[in-house]
């Protein structure tokens, strides 16, 4: 193994322990949070996971020159929103999951009523870290992007089309208009969240060349994530994917490998990478290890 991937998974690993620490934080003393929906959240939030979204906002605030401790409460308010949007969807209404990061969903540990409770408590939460812990400008800047990245035009917009065109057709265009807002807004909200905790209170504002180079970068690994979100589905196991697979052809629903094979799903997965790598050079070396992340989206097993 290359000692730039050796540095990369102990940067990553080191990063994760620092989100996992700020997670415990924010949902360790709740004052007047009943007992039962703590425990609900508890249970969602710190479930074993990647946690790639609040890696992107760490990596992209100290490339933009930013200290990760500042950067750190962005990080978990888009984990909260991430593990509020994976309860909601796993319910019976919805994708209709059991298993999420290898336990039982949130509904089927705590019912449905308290499961989808348990992700409006965490969807609100995550603007009260916001709000809480950065000045008005930057505050403000942050919920704002966040709110749009995880809102009726970003994430629950994808989630809403994603319904609709089960077992519908649609088109390629239709598939890729689904993720751009499913997936890959969150990423793009999750990489301007770390630009506006290293530079929000500058005096000029942010770097709009940082802003736009990020955006394009989170576009096109938002789309190859999804790709291999799907190529899991096709050609993963429940123990490597930590959820059900095998699930969306039954389903009806728009894929990559439905549209284009596995083989070209893989192409293109690999050519948007690329991409994304062809973004971050307008930047400068700074934007190193989000470089190399992106062959850990082509390779990873859930």
């Amino acid at each position: 193994m290359a000692s730039s991937t050796v540095d990369l998974d102990e940067y990553l690993c080191e990063r994760r322990q620092l989100v996992e620490q700020e997670l415990r934080g924010v949902l360790g003393a709740l004052d007047g949070c009943p007992a039962s929906l703590l425990e609900a959240m508890r249970y969602s939030v710190l479930a074993p996971g990647k946690r790639l979204r609040p890696l992107l906002v760490l990596m992209a605030a100290e490339a933009a020159d930013g200290d990760e401790n500042a950067a750190l409460p962005a990080a978990a308010a888009v984990e909260l929103i991430h593990a509020y949007s994976l309860i909601h969807d796993d319910l019976p209404a919805m994708d209709d999951n059991d298993v999420r990061r290898g336990q039982p969903t949130c509904h089927k540990q705590y019912g449905e009523a308290l499961a989808i409770l348990a992700g409006d408590a965490l969807l609100t939460l995550a603007f009260e870290v916001l709000a809480q812990s950065y000045p008005p400008c930057t505050a403000a800047a942050a919920t704002l992007a966040l709110a749009r990245g995880a809102g009726l035009c970003g994430m629950v917009g994808g989630q809403v089309l994603d319904l609709a065109w089960e077992k519908r057709g649609g088109s390629l265009e239709d598939l890729e208009n689904i993720h751009a807002r499913k997936t890959g807004a969150l990423f793009r909200a999750c990489l301007r969240l770390g630009v506006l905790s290293a530079q929000g209170e500058r005096p000029e504002g942010p770097d709009p060349q940082w802003l736009q180079a990020l955006d394009a970068y989170g576009r096109c690994i938002g789309q190859a994530f999804q790709i291999t979100d799907d190529l899991l589905d096709v050609e993963g196991s429940v123990e490597q994917a930590g959820k059900r697979v095998h699930k969306d052809d039954t389903r009806g629903k728009l894929t990559y490998p439905a549209f284009l094979g596995v083989a070209e799903s893989r192409q293109r997965a690999w050519a948007l990478c690329q991409e994304a790598i062809g973004h971050l050079e307008l930047l400068g070396p700074s934007t190193q290890r989000l470089a190399a992340l992106v062959p850990c989206i082509l390779e990873r097993k859930r």
